[in-house]
């Protein structure tokens, strides 16, 4: 977490980056974290669940149907059927790259933090909106879920079906086996020890730079009027292109804060 002021007012702000697997548990053990929060006047999220435009619904829309016996073998295909025997969501209408994606996250959920696969859970960013709800902090988001789900699926646009084929495999096998090798990433983020790399160039311009530089344009906007909580993934505040960046370059202070 980062603090961002400026000389020109007195606004007090936070940006915050989080792992989207992680939770209510995780925050909420993150004192300072909830009383940033609490002061602020308005959160900022990457997106917001609005009604009718949850992924299920932009998903269940469609009339497109993914042939998966293409890009599952037939155990993994049982396997998926079962997965989704509950689910709002028809599995039939997702593509392979919002099925591996779906499939990376309950994955790191589900083995990786050991989560109740019958509970609850909700996504940190989802958690932290539920504690601004409560707080009647007002809330935006910088891009809408329609556009997350096309940056998923333009990402790998062009990849064989072959190699959708083995991502898919090789997750599916991580989470029947509850290989752990997977989860160094959520080990990194539980100890909140990064190495965020502000010198070196961005790994993904439309996932990460492109994406940063439009979410600018608002963000800066509120910090001139509200003390807002900004929450955005962690890869966001990381390397050159990184919000922290950025917000140093238009002459921001921004120092980190603990958390805990």
């Amino acid at each position: 977490m980062f603090k961002i002021t400026s000389a020109k007012n007195q606004k007090i702000s936070y940006i915050f980056g989080t792992h989207h697997a992680f939770g209510k548990p995780f925050f909420d053990a993150l004192k300072n974290a909830n009383q940033c929060l609490a002061a602020s006047d308005l959160l900022i999220k990457e997106n917001l669940n609005i009604p009718g435009h949850l992924a299920e619904d932009i998903i269940n829309k469609r009339t497109d149907i993914t042939k998966w016996n293409k890009y599952l073998n037939k155990d993994d295909l049982a396997y998926i059927k079962n997965m989704f025997a509950t689910s709002p969501t028809d599995f039939n209408k997702m593509t392979p790259a919002e099925m591996y994606v779906f499939l990376n996250r309950y994955f790191k959920e589900q083995v990786c933090l050991s989560n109740n696969a019958n509970g609850t859970h909700q996504s940190l960013d989802n958690y932290i909106g539920s504690i601004a709800e409560q707080l009647n902090i007002k809330q935006i988001g910088l891009e809408t879920t329609e556009a997350q789900i096309e940056l998923i699926n333009k990402d790998i646009e062009g990849m064989p079906g072959r190699i959708h084929k083995k991502r898919l495999s090789s997750v599916i096998y991580r989470i029947k086996s509850k290989d752990t090798n997977g989860c160094a990433e959520i080990e990194w983020y539980k100890k909140m020890e990064f190495d965020f790399r502000l010198d070196q160039p961005c790994q993904n311009n439309l996932i990460l730079a492109d994406r940063n530089n439009k979410w600018l344009n608002e963000i800066k906007e509120h910090l001139q009027e509200s003390n807002c909580f900004i929450v955005v993934g962690l890869s966001h505040l990381m390397f050159k292109c990184s919000l922290i960046n950025q917000l140093q370059d238009l002459g921001y202070v921004v120092e980190p804060v603990k958390v805990k």
